[in-house]
């Protein structure tokens, strides 16, 4: 795909579902073994994933225009394929260690490559039977009986944190997960309007067993892919953009308090709060300074990383991204892919252990072309930078995007 730069940027438009919530709004009502609706669910090839893998299990699962409908069921043995989607995968091993039968779980060669020992470590120390191929997909399950632990984190993930909370619903006593620092909370947040027995604790969360009670959820925007369009919007001189419906977790909104550290104005209109916090955000150009990412507030943009250091290229001086190594674990390792493509179109950056250095000029030379391989989030990040440029670029393998956000060319460029 051939990307033509831009000089203007005033748009207004609403962010597609958000994956992480579709996620589990899906697989919980599954496992309530009752009857539910996710409305404006994101129908992208992850969370589709995660759809495939319900009726694998023998759920009842139907789609339509108005949503996912589920009716839960006895779930049987089934090997089941993750695709590209890590919170499949991680998830399932969570919910199923503790379910009569045997399960495979596998996926495409992006996930093969992505670690899964960091949640199968603590569910094993909780009884259950786990085999790995090197650390890797793909995953064999024999469901066993499981018994709560205290559980310490060396990494803030949420995925690994909702595997293993999944796994104590079912285990005998409590179980209780302790992390560095707080990573996002869509899952404490759900298991609560389900029924789950579950407190927090700082950077603790313990949940003791019980069953999941249906229901309904209408899934909010998804800040990860409101961010390419805001933080194009940040880029181009001038630029403004309003993303409707915007999911704005305090857990989730480090992008946004960069972008205002960075000098832009970031509004709210139409807030509201029922379970999750959602807003009209309007991201307004102003006068650009460095930024520095690092400590705590990393689990809070991990994602939004890549197309944050579109950003510091267009603003003047050194800005900093530290503290970011599960960068590496993503869909691909996304210290090295992101200074490539950003090398790739002229932009003056450098790969640290934990992150890299941008040397911004103010603006991007662009012209290059950029391979992103299997990586959604840098297939995006290039193509805002590649917009935001002054000559454009060359983008390879464009369809990637439908991962997470099917309709990102009509409505971001």
């Amino acid at each position: 795909m051939e990307i033509a730069p831009i000089t203007r940027y005033d748009k207004t438009l609403t962010a597609p579902p958000d994956k992480s919530i579709t996620h589990r709004a899906v697989l919980f009502n599954a496992l309530s073994g009752g009857r539910a609706t996710v409305y404006n669910p994101l129908m992208g090839e992850d969370c589709m994933s995660t759809v495939e893998c319900m009726l694998r299990l023998g759920i009842d699962v139907e789609t339509d225009a108005r949503g996912i409908r589920l009716r839960g069921g006895q779930i049987g043995s089934a090997a089941l394929d993750a695709g590209n989607s890590g919170t499949t995968m991680r998830l399932l091993m969570g919910a199923l260690s503790s379910r009569p039968g045997n399960f495979c779980i596998d996926g495409d060669a992006s996930l093969r490559r992505r670690p899964m020992g960091r949640v199968a470590v603590p569910l094993e120390a909780m009884g259950a039977k786990i085999t790995l191929r090197r650390g890797c997909a793909p995953v064999q399950i024999e469901g066993a009986d499981l018994v709560g632990i205290t559980y310490r984190s060396p990494v803030a993930s949420a995925q690994v944190k909702s595997a293993i909370l999944l796994a104590g619903l079912s285990a005998v006593g409590v179980t209780r997960f302790v992390e560095p620092v707080v990573s996002r909370d869509h899952t404490e947040r759900m298991l609560r309007r389900m029924g789950a027995d579950l407190t927090v604790d700082g950077t603790a969360v313990a949940v003791r067993p019980g069953r999941l009670y249906p229901v309904d959820v209408t899934v909010c925007g998804d800040i990860s892919a409101a961010a390419f369009p805001l933080i194009l919007a940040a880029c181009v001189p001038g630029g403004r953009v309003t993303v409707k419906n915007v999911g704005v977790n305090p857990t989730r909104d480090g992008v946004l308090e960069v972008l205002r550290n960075a000098g832009t104005a970031v509004t709210f209109d139409n807030f509201a709060d029922d379970g999750e916090p959602v807003a009209d955000v309007t991201l307004t150009h102003g006068d650009l300074k460095p930024f520095r990412i690092d400590g705590a507030i990393v689990p809070r943009l991990i994602d939004e990383i890549p197309a944050l250091a579109v950003l510091a290229c267009f603003i003047e001086g050194e800005s900093v991204i530290a503290g970011a190594t599960e960068l590496k674990v993503k869909e691909s390792n996304r210290i090295d892919t992101t200074v490539g493509f950003l090398r790739a179109l002229g932009a003056d950056v450098e790969p640290t252990h934990d992150g890299m250095i941008i040397h911004g000029k103010g603006y991007l030379p662009g012209g290059g072309t950029v391979d992103p391989g299997l990586d959604h989030r840098t297939a995006m990040a290039a193509a805002i930078a590649m917009a935001a440029s002054k000559r454009g670029g060359t983008l390879l393998n464009p369809e990637v995007c439908a991962v997470s956000y099917p309709d990102f060319y009509g409505d971001v460029l």
